[in-house]
């Protein structure tokens, strides 16, 4: 039998029901890849009992003839921005370190009924506020990936699901969570040759996950390929009652709707996405995934989205105003860090504990947001920047009456050599260009992996849908899948 680390979610869904293997083997032998992995630095807390319980719970259901759970003797990994019971959760942040949530999030909540375990709580950039995983406080996770011929420089392995990223394509987990609020999902999920998907805004509950922009952060997916992010999203998915941005809608069987056949469909190819500088590479694969949709039945036709240069500056406003906003709860009185310096009274407790609590980059981001929403300049900046947001979404509402998907670059680049851009954040956020848009629409959008570059590191394509069209979505990106047959993966150094 091949390693059970090999497999991804539907073969070990697949191999427990029919009794190829047992769940608790496949626990063990995970939980066992995560401990020799320390070197990636992909989790922050392990937790192989929480893994073992659901595993031995899967094996007696089967054994007593009851009907499977849909991810039952499937362990996952969990983006340490969800909130687990008894768990430690932190955003990866020092002012959150020791926090142990006494309550569950919905997401994390439906997977564990689903029958799913969980291998640990996975490393990400700093309240999700990062491309490359580098501003955790627990330090940077490290891409599996090395460049073929240039040194062993330790790669960003994007951000700020990057712990999450990491430990799919090194095999630590056959998935995990992730949330999206500018790419955070899609950009990691190109960087190191997995698939990843960011459903409709509200597809997913955000109650019990750590906010950092309440208008856009949505949780999503991570795996191996296609179908095992439609196995996955299916049981992270559905309406909450304690979130009022929840869609109280039925949740579709995406996976059994899969198929790569895409006649009678039309992919929008945006003129606005060839940005200036944009690498050959990059430029060629988007030409080789217009091919393989065209290839797949599909029609290909140009269309418009004038207002994408103005996505990222948009963004820059919006995204940090909530996040100053949200990050205001965290003082040193009721949770977390609290920094008490003799003599303080409390101003000078707030003060001191968000100086060491929060590291550079939240705090540059909350004086952006602080800035923003001032007086004086909230109709400046912030009020103009939401009228941006609409001009954004009308331009994709105007697409969509001549395709029915979008195809894009996922990102500008390959992973880039940790170090390599954190001194100059306009870089960083550069990162997020072709995925913002669709954030700030809130439309379903998925990175698949298309090539390789020519220093052997993953190169991603993004498909973007209708409002609640992630099936048109996950079919696009699977026969995208099936052309592309990318089965590269790094080679162990860790």
């Amino acid at each position: 039998m091949a390693d059970l680390t090999d497999l991804g979610i539907a073969d070990l869904r697949d191999g427990v029901r029919d009794g190829s293997f047992a769940a608790v083997e496949v626990a063990e032998a995970f939980n066992a890849r995560v401990v020799g992995a320390k070197a990636l630095n992909a989790f922050l807390v392990e937790t192989p009992d929480h893994a073992l319980t659901a595993a031995r719970a899967a094996d007696a259901a089967r054994a007593a003839g009851d009907a499977p759970k849909p991810l039952a003797g499937v362990p996952i990994g969990m983006k340490d921005l969800f909130c687990t019971a008894g768990v430690q959760t932190t955003a990866a942040s020092h002012i959150l370190e020791g926090f142990v949530p006494p309550y569950e999030s919905t997401v994390s909540q439906n997977l564990w009924d689903a029958g799913a375990g969980m291998l640990g709580k996975l490393n990400m950039d700093q309240f999700a506020m990062g491309s490359s995983n580098e501003t955790s406080y627990f330090g940077n996770v490290i891409s599996p990936w090395r460049r073929k011929d240039g040194g062993n420089a330790p790669l960003a392995p994007g951000g700020s699901s990057g712990g999450s990223s990491s430990a799919v394509a090194a095999r630590l987990c056959p998935g995990a969570t992730g949330t999206d609020t500018g790419g955070s999902i899609r950009q990691p999920a190109a960087f190191v040759g997995i698939s990843g998907i960011k459903p409709t805004y509200g597809r997913c509950s955000r109650w019990g996950t750590i906010a950092f922009a309440s208008s856009l952060d949505q949780a999503g997916p991570m795996a191996r390929d296609v179908t095992d992010c439609a196995i996955m999203l299916e049981a992270m998915s559905g309406f909450d009652a304690k979130d009022a941005t929840s869609l109280q809608l039925e949740v579709p069987r995406w996976e059994a709707h899969l198929s790569p056949d895409l006649k009678g469909k039309r992919v929008g190819v945006p003129k606005d996405y060839r940005v200036d500088g944009m690498p050959s590479e990059i430029e060629a694969l988007w030409q080789q995934g217009i091919d393989w949709l065209r290839d797949a039945g599909a029609e290909i036709v140009e269309v418009s989205l004038p207002h994408t240069k103005y996505a990222l500056p948009a963004y820059y406003i919006i995204a940090p105003a909530e996040a100053s906003s949200n990050l205001a709860r965290y003082d040193g009185v009721r949770y977390g860090l609290r920094d008490l310096p003799d003599g303080a009274n409390l101003q000078d407790m707030y003060a001191a504990t968000r100086a060491d609590g929060f590291g550079d980059e939240v705090k540059r981001r909350i004086l952006i947001g602080t800035y923003v929403l001032s007086a004086g300049f909230y109709d400046a900046y912030y009020t103009q920047a939401q009228k941006v947001r609409a001009l954004i979404a009308r331009d994709f509402e105007k697409a969509w009456e001549v395709c029915d998907v979008l195809l894009t670059p996922t990102a500008p680049s390959a992973a880039f050599a940790l170090g390599e851009k954190s001194s100059d954040p306009i870089a960083m956020y550069l990162n997020d260009v072709f995925t913002v848009p669709s954030s700030l629409a809130g439309l379903p959008a998925m990175s698949v992996p298309g090539g390789l570059d020519k220093d052997g590191l993953p190169l991603g394509l993004q498909i973007i849908g209708k409002p609640l069209d992630e099936q048109g979505v996950l079919n696009a990106g699977l026969a995208i899948e099936e052309r592309a047959g990318f089965l590269a993966r790094p080679e162990a150094w860790w």
